[in-house]
């Protein structure tokens, strides 16, 4: 009898079991996480594929997997669960998933501490948990992850101080701890070792002390270095300006002190990276630091105390009354004179700065040069191009007609940098009437070719299309030359796809990738077929590609590379001003994968067909979320050192479409045929032999049909 029940007990058995070990422990891990979350307050559809009689948790929402090497079965690789007003807490054993690389919670309500567990997932190269209700310290764990490399925790509660042993986390790339409650010194021993960082951003915190001066060794940093809205104070470290001239500094709403160096990157800074520290002084501040500077305690230094006695100083209110008094009357002094100077000067023979430009004979004469908003005698001998200089020296001409505005006007306004390259420094300044112009500073040779520099800037300015930056107008000076445009208010398409401080992360979706493709193709044709001079733009990238507030695509930049060979003859290294910002111009040869093979091999001209690979490879980055882009510095790969024979190998090898899309895109199902199609326009256009590359006009013709 007992011989004949075993059976069915066992059988009972393993049935009542099978929900428990059918069930991969990859899946049993993650179901931690749907337990640690109310899901009564996430969206419904979060968790509703969450099912523990899976075998696999491979097809739920949010949760991704890939073939290894040492497991015959998939193992999770990624977790995105961004924006889903998640409520709970992080459980710690999400840190048994030994494969994964990518966790993104962001956006959601979670709360509690950062589980010190998590960091035995070994594996895991991207955090990203900003924007929760976190709380408590960094965990001591964190660089035990040997290969992490993106961390963003902003937008929490995280209190307590920052760890020395982040020196460990060798191939860190952006650490981003904004908007939280960390406190205490900024510790030195942790920056020389993170030889790979191209983001810092500790803004809005409670760090206090000194700024460690070896954070200038940081030669990777991109972007902005961002530590304002802290206490820290103390001098600026003077090793600051040994960061690349590319990084942009954001130190406001500090207690800093001293002398703003003039040194190396600490020149290229507009005045409002150092706003809202009372005690530093010097340029770009419209501060002078004088012999008498406030002392920290608010009060003046001042000279031996007499018999002993240190007499006491004048309230900080008082000292600032004082000062502005002084000021307003140097400044009163100074406007009378040059006034009346001026207005002697305008009714002779001679040079006006009143905006009435007169000059003398032709055998010498006063030419007017508002290079540093002032004027400055020039002498050309009579076998210069005199006559040339006379018609143009120091004039504003508006290319669009329509669009007027006075040249003191430009000079006076508001300047914030929003870019430096080998094609001059732009800036975003608002004219008085409140519109918002991008003003590009070229080189400051060039004098003997103005007829040149006037025809290429008119060609330029001819083109008109919607989905290319519009030139505006120009300003041509022997010592200064302007490009005016119009400016594109949502920033580049390079800042969309990888955030504007350098995060990896994006929100773009398929629906909007696709339309920032067919516009920015449908520009590039223009450019190729009906364009008066049918340029070829030759520098290609997703920094190129700006857009509006409807992410509409705007090609810019096209056309420069001739105008900045014009105007870098007789270089000078003088500096010139914009609304009061001093700017020197700068050639950078920038690494740029998006060339075409033939454009890299000196000495060839360029051509369409390199417009049209480089295109393609903008088409890749959309698709895969990958840049090709190398480090300047390390020369290794930023995300995958050829992009295109990365995607070309995949496709030979039938690694599954879902491994080089970007995870972003993998919940867009409905788009997966749109971007297979994508991908054979992208690979088309990078083809080797420049020839087999179709033209921009039929790549434009064949992205529209996609979707329609």
């Amino acid at each position: 009898m007992m011989i004949k029940k075993l059976p069915l007990f066992l059988l009972l058995f393993f049935f009542l079991l099978k929900p428990v070990f059918s069930l991969s422990p990859d899946g049993l891990s993650l179901l931690s996480l749907k337990s640690a979350v109310d899901i009564s307050q996430a969206f419904s559809s979060t968790f509703s594929d969450w099912n523990e009689n899976d075998t696999t948790p491979c097809h739920w929402s949010g949760v991704y997997c890939t073939n290894t090497t040492a497991s015959p079965e998939p193992r999770v690789v990624g977790i995105s669960l961004p924006g889903k007003n998640l409520r709970g807490y992080i459980p710690s054993e999400l840190g048994t998933l030994i494969y994964l690389r990518r966790l993104s919670l962001r956006n959601n309500q979670l709360y509690g501490s950062i589980p010190d567990q998590l960091f035995n997932a070994t594996s895991l190269r991207s955090l990203f948990l900003y924007g929760n209700n976190l709380s408590g310290p960094l965990p001591p764990s964190i660089c035990n992850v040997s290969g992490l490399q993106n961390v963003d925790l902003s937008g929490n509660s995280l209190s307590g101080s920052l760890l020395e042993n982040l020196k460990d986390c060798k191939q860190l790339k952006r650490l981003v701890l904004a908007r939280n409650k960390f406190s205490g010194e900024i510790p030195h021993g942790i920056w020389p070792g993170l030889n790979n960082l191209v983001q810092l951003d500790l803004s809005s915190n409670e760090f206090n002390g000194s700024i460690p001066g070896n954070i200038g060794e940081l030669k990777s940093l991109s972007g902005t270095l961002n530590l304002s809205y802290n206490h820290l104070s103390g001098k600026l470290p003077i090793s600051l300006g040994d960061l690349p001239v590319t990084v942009s500094f954001d130190l406001r709403n500090n207690n800093l002190s001293g002398e703003i160096p003039g040194k190396g990157s600490f020149a290229n800074q507009g005045p409002t990276a150092f706003l809202n520290n009372p005690l530093l002084c010097g340029f770009p501040l419209q501060k002078s630091c004088g012999d008498s500077i406030l002392s920290p305690s608010g009060s003046r230094n001042s000279g031996p105390k007499s018999g002993g006695t240190e007499k006491k100083g004048l309230s900080q209110g008082s000292i600032v009354l004082i000062s502005v008094a002084d000021a307003a009357g140097v400044v009163l002094v100074g406007l009378i004179i040059v006034y009346i100077y001026w207005k002697k000067k305008d009714s002779s023979n001679g040079c006006s700065c009143t905006g009435k430009t007169k000059f003398g004979r032709k055998d010498k004469g006063k030419l007017c040069s508002f290079t540093s908003l002032a004027c400055t005698d020039r002498f050309r001998n009579e076998d210069s191009e005199f006559e040339d200089y006379e018609r143009v020296e120091g004039k504003l001409v508006a290319i669009d007609k329509s669009f007027t505005f006075e040249l003191d006007e430009l000079l006076r306004a508001s300047a914030y940098v929003l870019g430096k390259s080998g094609l001059g420094i732009v800036y975003k300044v608002v004219l008085g009437n409140g519109v918002p112009v991008a003003v590009r500073r070229l080189g400051e040779g060039g004098e003997q070719r103005y007829k040149e520099f006037v025809a290429e800037v008119q060609a330029i300015g001819k083109v008109k299309h919607p989905n290319i930056v519009r030139l505006r107008a120009y300003y041509w000076a022997p010592g200064e030359k302007l490009l005016i445009s119009d400016f594109i208010p949502n920033g580049n398409l390079a800042n969309a796809m990888r955030g504007r401080n350098g995060q990896s992360s994006t929100t773009l979706s398929w629906s909007i990738r696709l339309k920032i493709a067919k516009g920015a193709a449908c520009g590039l044709a223009f450019l190729h077929e009906c364009s008066p001079r049918k340029f070829v733009h030759g520098d290609v990238k997703p920094s190129n590609v700006h857009l509006d507030d409807d992410y509409r695509p705007y090609i810019s930049d096209f056309g420069l590379n001739r105008l900045i060979n014009i105007t870098s003859t007789n270089h000078s290294s003088a500096g010139s001003f914009i609304g009061g910002l001093s700017y020197k111009s700068i050639r950078m040869e920038a690494t740029n994968d998006y060339r075409a093979p033939e454009a890299r091999v000196p000495g060839n001209r360029p051509t369409q067909k390199w417009d049209v690979y480089s295109f393609g490879v903008v088409l890749l980055e959309l698709l895969t979320g990958k840049s090709p882009a190398l480090s300047p510095t390390t020369s290794t790969a930023v995300e995958v050192p050829d992009l295109v024979r990365w995607v070309r190998k995949g496709f030979e090898e039938d690694v599954p479409m879902s491994d080089m899309i970007d995870p972003v895109l993998l919940e867009e199902v409905q788009g997966k045929e749109e971007m297979l199609a994508v991908f054979d326009v992208a690979l088309a256009c990078t083809e080797v032999d420049p020839e087999i590359r179709p033209r921009m006009k039929t790549v434009s013709e064949n992205l529209e049909r996609i979707g329609a």
